[in-house]
């Protein structure tokens, strides 16, 4: 009778831990598409060092998603375009910390294969926008469009130069941190 209770316990116990580890397993498959899947047109696609994923390769955003992480507003003039501008859309810093972005540089791509290498210190040091509007109206790919890294040149004119001119990638598609 003592043999059967122990071959019973340990079975038991063996069991509960099958039953734990696949618990625990179907948990963290689970959090790994922990954004919401896209339902339009994406725009806007992260890779790389990043916790948060809503595919198997990365997250990948669209306008409503973009939108929700908050629009800003930032008032400038660039290099590339005349006058005073509002540029509206979410902080850098808003998307990356959505992704749970770890590295200490992305690289910024654009529709045309352009990409620079930004460091992610930027996008609070700096409070870098990703532009998805100028002056109350969506950019389209002739106007810098669907997205418009923008530094606050006004705030700060230090920011005017070759450097950060060049990290002011437009019509944007991807972003990969490293």
């Amino acid at each position: 009778m003592q043999s059967v209770k122990r071959t019973l316990s340990l079975r038991t116990g063996a069991m509960q831990k099958v039953a734990y580890a696949t618990l625990f397993s179907a948990a963290v498959s689970m959090n790994a598409y922990a954004l919401d899947a896209p339902e339009g047109r994406v725009v806007l696609t992260v890779t790389g060092k990043i916790s948060e994923q809503n595919t198997p390769n990365g997250a990948e955003f669209d306008l409503a998603m973009l939108r929700e992480l908050g629009f800003e507003d930032q008032v400038t003039n660039t290099p590339w375009t005349d006058g005073v501008n509002t540029y509206s859309g979410p902080r850098l810093k808003a998307v990356l910390e959505a992704v749970g972005a770890s590295g200490s540089q992305m690289v910024v791509t654009a529709l045309n294969d352009y990409s620079a290498i930004v460091p992610v210190a930027d996008a609070k040091k700096h409070n870098v926008l990703l532009a998805l509007m100028s002056d109350g109206k969506m950019l389209s790919v002739r106007d810098k469009g669907p997205i418009f890294v923008v530094y606050p040149f006004d705030d700060d004119p230090s920011l005017n130069n070759e450097v950060i001119q060049n990290r002011s990638v437009w019509q944007v598609k991807s972003i990969r941190v490293d």
